[in-house]
């Protein structure tokens, strides 16, 4: 790897109780007036909500409380976030929740600090000069957007997905206590190691003009590997702190750039996921399981020894000098197969319950094109063209 960004600037707090500091975290970083932003009820049926006020209050900070972040977090409710901040005089956001409420609480941050309409800085019409500060007591273990620079919403009109990129969104602290994700379904647990690794996968897969580093290509197969064995402990066993803690550790790591530039990757399953989730409503890390194995086997050719490299540093199986494709093609199948071992789907038609129509599969490559004004991924650049063929070859 010839040039590479680092920048990780988000204070972190692991282990127990930790969310017990949070009012001390808020005033620390400037706060008067806080958000305090959750998504449904499981925020207040655990009692973490009602620990995360009373340590706000000890710490004698006001807030307001706004919930109701779906997965996949709407526009609508990042504009209502913006006018309750600005009636509340807030000063301060706090999401309490997983990547959707992070997510959320960044495009209110974004609607605080700059000026109009926040779409139209998702959509890139504007560019962004500031962002309100954010804090983080984090839930659910998978977007890594607590130690990240992204978020990811949705414009209720068309159900349009859009990311957006910048130094502004990093959040002050994140309070990471893997008991709060004792109580998450296995399915959603499972679709949280899965966006774990496809965060890491991503960076993994760079352009041809990009030399690795060794140490980089390691601690991401490390990563992926201890991810891959404690998901399986923790399906079996959800009160398992230890395995709960190194997925929790994972999914930060896996997007705050210790794994690799995010400048530098490939990023198409991801975006080729937006446009699944936008038009179903499905899980992210759940379409991401759907769509990866699809991607590999249509770009792979590209660069067959990257691909053969992933199947020995973290699945184990012998490079063979003679048939390296042979080598490559295994280990995206080892990795089809761990998704099917955690119950992910490993097709569009088992994630959707249908087979996707001619016509779906079109509106998906368009809208994913940007109604065909982009393309997409740096390994191999796709194609409106490429991307409806990678959408059938996984329907």
């Amino acid at each position: 790897m010839d040039k590479f960004q680092f920048f990780a600037p988000s204070e972190v707090l692991f282990g127990k109780n930790v969310e017990a500091q949070v009012g001390t975290m808020c005033k620390k970083y400037g706060a008067h007036k806080v958000l305090v932003h959750f998504g449904g009820s499981s925020a207040k049926n655990s009692g973490l909500l009602d620990r995360v006020c009373a340590s706000l209050k000890e710490a004698g900070l006001e807030y307001v409380l706004l919930g109701g972040v779906v997965p996949n977090p709407l526009l609508s409710k990042i504009n209502e976030g913006v006018e309750l901040c600005r009636a509340e005089g807030v000063d301060f956001i706090l999401a309490v929740g997983g990547g959707s409420v992070i997510d959320s609480a960044k495009g209110i941050g974004y609607g605080l600090a700059n000026e109009g309409d926040v779409w139209d800085y998702y959509e890139r019409k504007k560019t962004v000069t500031g962002c309100a500060p954010i804090g983080v007591v984090l839930t659910i273990a998978a977007a890594g957007s607590e130690m990240s620079n992204s978020s990811v919403v949705t414009k209720d009109e068309g159900m349009l997905k859009r990311g957006l990129t910048t130094d502004f969104c990093y959040a002050k602290f994140s309070l990471l206590n893997p008991e709060l994700t004792y109580t998450l379904p296995a399915y959603q647990t499972a679709s949280g190691c899965t966006d774990i690794m496809v965060h890491t996968l991503e960076r993994y897969f760079t352009g041809k003009q990009t030399k690795q580093l060794t140490l980089v290509d390691n601690i991401a197969a490390t990563l992926l590997r201890n991810v891959m064995r404690n998901a399986k402990i923790a399906l079996k066993e959800p009160k398992n702190y230890d395995a709960r803690a190194e997925i929790m550790w994972s999914g930060t790591l896996s997007h705050n750039g210790i794994t690799g530039d995010r400048t530098l990757g490939d990023w198409s399953c991801h975006q080729l996921e937006h446009e699944l989730s936008g038009m179903f409503g499905v899980a992210h890390g759940a379409g991401l399981a759907a769509v990866w194995g699809s991607w590999a086997r249509y770009v792979y050719k590209e660069n067959v020894a990257r691909f053969a490299q992933l199947a020995v540093d973290v699945f184990g199986i012998p490079y063979n000098y003679r048939y390296e494709e042979t080598t490559a093609l295994e280990g995206i199948a080892a990795m089809e197969s761990f998704f099917r071992h955690i119950c992910m789907p490993t097709n569009i038609h088992d994630l959707i319950g249908s087979e996707l129509t001619e016509e779906q599969i079109k509106e998906l490559a368009y809208k994913c094109s940007f109604m065909g004004t982009r393309t997409i991924g740096q390994f191999k650049v796709l194609t409106e063209e490429d991307m409806a063929n990678i959408y059938r070859a996984a329907k």
